[in-house]
């Protein structure tokens, strides 16, 4: 029977990508019956009846096309599919903590203006500036309603993006942005790429010209970016997090956001600065991370590394803002380096690591070949079974081992 399983597995993990790859082919409306002008029919009256002016949904959605290019980066975003070293080396690169700490001294005033107002620390707003378009170097060039509308028609986070989409009619309705505006693929726009939502909600006008803008205007920038982080709960009086080393049998079914400890704690069972000195006498909780697995660095993250995640919900991006928040402040690199030698696995081989999991009773969500929380928490729960580090770290060692169906 086990030997009947061993074959039948590779063929359902086949199955299920030829499947996939099938729905690919198709037009973006693979998940939807209707056409792409009666889905826009559907959301100009949605928009009408919210309140947007009609002379303003029909301009803005006049020229509106179903752009291909934009569901592939949705399907192969960084965040989910570089390894972790790739990804931090990419962007907190040498080049790049230079120019932020000339910048930081060359908006020493403004920063330090916004910061008295908000209580966001300079050094992370000049992080956020790097990662999101390095510091103003690109914006984007897609048409964001064009954009918004495809994602939003094409079904896979249909809700999330016609909210988004919604929210953009509303701004240029009220006049802050032409029905033109440009952006990014998945909607971001402007200095720090802000979702429309975000921008709705949170952009301001600091530097009363009764226009919140957030592509000319620095102090409309960097005042929107911390009305955004403490309307989240920011804390300013406390940092983002530390590199940590990890005592010799550390049980590694604590390393996870959810479970959270005091310093004092952590410090009882072992966990120590990355130096090796004491932890912090600080009174705070923190969770233990490690973005590449048990071999690779290993951080301790506070209440501000959530907040970060708020802004973008991988922990690949929230280490890289917080580490180049201290390196723009004159902090040292990790001491524990990540492997540049890590081969990343490619979509299709995580879709079969879902596969398999699956197949073992490990439910990681939709083979959908993306790295997100749900597949972490399945391949651990594998790995706890397996007699592997408990990590969550999926590998291509992890694949070999799942193919061999042990």
């Amino acid at each position: 029977m086990i030997d009947r399983l061993r074959l039948l597995i590779p063929m359902m993990v086949g199955l299920v990508m030829a499947a996939t790859a099938g729905a690919q082919a198709q037009t973006p409306a693979g998940t939807s019956a209707e056409s792409f002008e009666e889905w826009l029919a559907g959301l100009r009256a949605e928009a009408i009846q919210l309140g947007i002016r009609v002379a303003t949904v029909d301009r803005a959605l006049a020229g509106a096309t179903l752009i291909e290019r934009a569901i592939k980066q949705d399907r192969s975003q960084p965040e989910f599919t570089q390894t972790f070293a790739k990804y931090f080396y990419s962007r907190v690169s040498q080049k790049r903590i230079e120019r932020g700490r000339a910048l930081l001294q060359k908006h020493a005033g403004l920063l330090g203006k916004v910061h008295a107002r908000y209580g966001v620390q300079p050094r992370f707003l000049v992080a956020f500036w790097g990662l999101e378009t390095n510091f103003g170097d690109y914006f984007g060039k897609y048409p964001l309603v064009s954009s918004l509308a495809t994602l939003s028609y094409e079904g896979r986070r249909g809700p999330f993006f016609r909210a988004q989409l919604l929210a953009l009619l509303q701004i240029i309705d009220q006049g802050d942005i032409g029905p033109d505006v440009a952006g990014s693929w998945a909607g971001a726009m402007g200095h720090l790429q802000f979702m429309p939502i975000t921008y709705r909600e949170y952009a301001i006008d600091m530097d009363g010209d009764n226009k919140r803008d957030l592509w000319n205007s620095l102090p409309d920038v960097f005042g929107s970016a911390s009305n955004y982080l403490s309307g989240v709960g920011w804390d300013g009086s406390k940092t983002w997090g530390r590199e940590v080393k990890l005592p010799a049998g550390f049980d590694f079914e604590l390393a996870r956001l959810n479970v959270r400890k005091s310093l004092a704690e952590w410090q009882t069972l072992g966990v120590r600065r990355a130096d090796g000195r004491d932890l912090p006498k600080v009174d705070i909780e923190g969770a233990i991370v490690l973005p590449g697995g048990h071999t690779g660095p290993a951080f301790v993250v506070y209440r501000n590394f959530r907040k970060i995640m708020v802004w973008n919900g991988s922990i690949f991006y929230a280490l890289s803002v917080g580490h180049l928040a201290d390196r723009i402040a004159g902090r040292g690199g990790l001491l524990v380096k990540p492997s540049r030698t890590e081969k990343p696995l490619l979509r299709t081989e995580v879709m079969e690591i879902q596969t398999l999991l699956a197949a073992k009773g490990h439910d990681g969500g939709a083979a959908d070949g993306i790295v997100g929380a749900k597949t972490r928490a399945a391949v651990r729960a594998y790995q706890k079974t397996a007699g592997m580090v408990p990590d969550g770290y999926p590998t291509a060692q992890l694949l070999d081992r799942l193919r061999a169906g042990n």
